[in-house]
């Protein structure tokens, strides 16, 4: 680490920040549904003997009064307030129909049928998420943040004052579009909504081009409002620039060619309220400036009886008053149906929370991460290959695009989009293959071992061979964010040098701290733009994306460290502030060759690399294509030097896991424990099943979890015979955690790192760029 605080290994530098992610109750708590002793009892009874007999009788009832003593205590977590509010959060509905009930059951007096047991299962399902996963959301899995310190004797915790420093409720995108949807229809309003043209619709004097087709001559009338529609200037103002002109029927005739969108928009953003109100401020009429005004302020008055809200019975009062008036307001369901075609934000409005802890690490981990090297070098190989892919068939398109003269942006994008979901998804599933048998030629795992351990060294030339020095391949390709994991008997054993690195994931061509999740939980937003401005001093260019994807892509995730310098250009969806600084159609943007490459030219004269048009495609294909390991029934923990960075995984098939179909419950755990012990499965595992929504927390001691991944092989061998089921080892274990609160308590955490490649080649624009 260098005394300027800015680490580096090798080409790649690291922020000096980084996230610290974990949930917000202590990892111990899962323990608790673990009975002592149980799991001990289980074992006396032998693979295969008969369970039945005296000792049986002896074990089938302590079995039941440890069942009863496990209810109780889910029915204690159910009571804790901080835990109804989660789960209020999350699915208020559950509250009533199941939390309810299972509290008014009476654990060893009245009957322990299927429907409390359902109950306790949905409880202790809750409670793993809220305790062992580190996800990021609300106060049940707060951001925390973090330097590097050359005077850090390993980690440091400062657990600062209480769990959270700050909490905020937002808005999610598509509630307040549904406001500005009924604002929409209002005819006093419409003269105050700025038409805009689409951003693949070229305008060159009287003439309309659209890609694919032949352009057309329209009236000039026609020509001189299409010109105007800059999404900035409203309807009315039009009409004042051209008296002699019906605007608002050429407007209609324009949105009904499709060159023109003639509604109230919210740019995509975290705060699209705020969007709206700015809009509402520009409205002249007095009185229906007033009713939206009134609109908004009612909706952001529940908002602020959300967020206000101290427990869950006033969170569920407010939510539902909220909908209720939302719902009044717009005509428009609350809650958004869950589908395949929904975004992640189902909910109007979402919580993001800042974890009051914050951590240093000192040269102790740095050295222990020193491995990380190897990984990313062989990272900015699959990102390069995969953008010369890109680059060579979309340079056959220009070609062909090229002999028939200038080529616009929004005619090659068009033209290129069978390349984007072609070639590039086929090289893309080459090369996570071939990135795989890479690795497995690098480490010489052999099929039947449970770990492998190597040294960096001894594995840097093998690596320089399989990967060279390959990097980058568009300019959001010089990021990778890691995850990783500090397993270690609390911050003590880390200064002792008591520690192991667990690589979770590594993503691919990301800065994913500048998602808004994490960038609006960080205290002083200005520091992660400084780092931005260090890694680019230069503008970049990115492309505009969807508001939202039915996968991944939320308000939540959009990136959030633009620059006022950094242009972004519109293909086909236009979700930033038109009146917004360097906002462009991809219409008026050319493509061109210059020193034999594809460059784009915008409307100033900048130039940027034509394959960061595609930048999001080609991220979102990168995505999952890091695994060291090839697919097999078992691979192996891998460990270099002092960082694990596979973690031992078996693939089963869930209709082989017979225990699961007992229906009598002890034998199930002990049966299950057989199971267990016959794979060689840790005690702690987390299981990926095609039948369940999310990977989810199972412990073999547990007869809760027993049960719970006793369903999930059901469900999964039922919707399909031969379905896998993946578990992978879990590590750090729940015992092996570090961060603290200031009462002491544990948590789960992995640490979030950006990482940029120094070597990268420079962008366009920093060469040359327009005024």
């Amino acid at each position: 680490m260098t005394e300027d605080l800015v680490p580096s290994l090798g080409r790649w530098r690291l922020w000096e920040q980084f996230a610290l992610r974990g949930p917000g109750f202590p990892a111990d708590g899962v323990l608790r549904l673990a009975p002592a002793g149980l799991a001990e009892a289980a074992d006396k009874f032998a693979a295969g003997d008969p369970l039945g007999g005296a000792a049986w009788e002896d074990f089938a009832r302590l079995f039941s009064e440890t069942a009863a003593k496990t209810a109780r205590t889910l029915q204690d977590i159910a009571r804790m307030p901080s835990f109804r509010k989660a789960v209020a959060w999350q699915n208020r509905p559950v509250l009533a129909s199941g939390i309810a009930p299972f509290l008014r059951w009476t654990p060893g007096v009245d009957s322990r049928s299927s429907m409390p047991r359902q109950r306790e299962e949905l409880v202790a399902h809750y409670w793993q998420r809220f305790c062992v996963k580190n996800d990021t959301i609300g106060f049940f899995g707060p951001v925390g943040w973090g330097r590097w310190d050359a005077a850090a004797p390993g980690a440091v915790v400062d657990p600062g004052f209480g769990l959270i420093a700050d909490s905020t409720v937002y808005w999610a995108s598509w509630g307040v579009d549904a406001l500005a949807r009924t604002l929409d229809a209002d005819p006093a309003l419409r003269e105050w909504i700025a038409p805009r043209r689409v951003p693949f619709v070229a305008l060159d004097g009287d003439r309309v081009r659209v890609p694919g087709r032949r352009s057309v001559t329209v009236s000039a009338e026609a020509a001189a409002v299409l010109a105007r529609c800059d999404g900035v200037r409203p309807a009315r103002s039009i009409a004042v620039d051209l008296p002699g002109t019906d605007v608002p029927a050429v407007l209609s005739d324009l949105v009904t060619r499709r060159w023109v969108v003639w509604r109230l928009e919210m740019p995509a953003g975290t705060h699209p309220d705020r969007s709206l109100r700015a809009w509402l401020d520009t409205v002249g009429a007095p009185q229906p400036r007033r009713r939206g005004l009134d609109a908004l302020d009612r909706l952001e008055r529940g908002r602020a009886r959300v967020a206000a809200a101290g427990d869950a019975d006033a969170l569920v009062e407010a939510l539902a008053e909220l909908e209720r008036d939302f719902t009044e307001l717009t005509e428009t369901a609350a809650v958004r149906e869950k589908s395949a075609s929904t975004a992640p934000c189902r909910a109007l409005v979402y919580s993001d929370s800042r974890r009051s802890a914050t951590a240093r690490l000192g040269p102790a981990v740095f050295d222990a991460l020193r491995p990380l090297r190897l990984l990313m070098d062989s990272a900015g190989w699959l990102t390069a290959r995969l953008a010369a892919t890109v680059t060579a068939e979309t340079r056959r398109v220009y070609d062909r695009l090229a002999a028939e003269g200038p080529v616009d942006l929004a005619a090659f994008w068009f033209a290129c989009l069978p390349v984007l979901h072609g070639a590039a998804r086929t090289a893309a599933s080459e090369l996570h293959s071939d990135f795989a048998a890479r690795w497995q030629r690098i480490l010489a795992a052999p099929a039947d071992v449970r770990r492998v351990t190597v040294r960096s060294a001894d594995i840097a030339a093998a690596v320089r061979q399989e990967f060279g020095g390959m990097g980058g391949g568009w300019t959001a390709a010089r990021y990778l964010s890691p995850d990783v994991m500090i397993a270690a008997d609390g911050a003590a054993s880390v200064a002792r040098g008591d520690f192991t690195l667990v690589l979770g994931e590594l993503h691919l061509a990301a800065n994913t701290l500048g998602a808004s999740l994490f960038t609006h939980q960080h205290p002083d937003i200005a520091e992660l733009i400084a780092l931005t401005d260090r890694d680019h001093p230069g503008p970049r260019l990115t492309p505009l994306i969807p508001k939202e994807h039915r996968a991944r892509l939320s308000v939540r995730v959009r990136h959030a460290l633009l620059r006022p310098q950094d242009h972004q250009v519109a293909l086909t969806d236009f979700t930033a502030d038109p009146a917004g600084p360097r906002i462009v159609r991809s219409a008026d943007s050319r493509v061109e060759e210059r020193d034999g490459a594809l460059v784009v030219r915008l409307p100033d004269g900048s130039l940027f690399p034509a394959v960061d048009v595609f930048s999001h495609v080609l991220t979102t294909l990168s995505m999952d294509l890091f695994q060291l390991l090839p697919p097999a029934d078992h691979t192996p923990r891998v460990t270099v030097d002092r960082m694990v960075v596979a973690r031992e995984t078996w693939r089963l098939r869930a209709a082989d896991a017979e225990f699961a179909e007992d229906k009598d419950e002890a034998r199930r755990f002990v049966r299950a424990r057989h199971w267990r012990a016959q794979l060689g499965l840790p005690r702690y595992v987390f299981v990926v099943s095609p039948a369940e929504p999310r990977p989810f927390y199972a412990d073999f001691d547990s007869p809760v979890y027993v049960t719970i991944l006793a369903k999930a092989l059901r469900r999964a061998a039922r919707k399909d015979p031969t379905a896998t089921v993946t578990f992978t080892e879990m590590l750090p274990t729940p015992e092996q955690t570090w961060l603290t609160d200031d009462e002491g308590r544990r948590y789960t955490s992995e640490l979030r790192f950006v990482a940029f490649d120094t070597d990268g080649a420079p962008s366009a624009c920093e060469t040359s760029s327009g005024g």
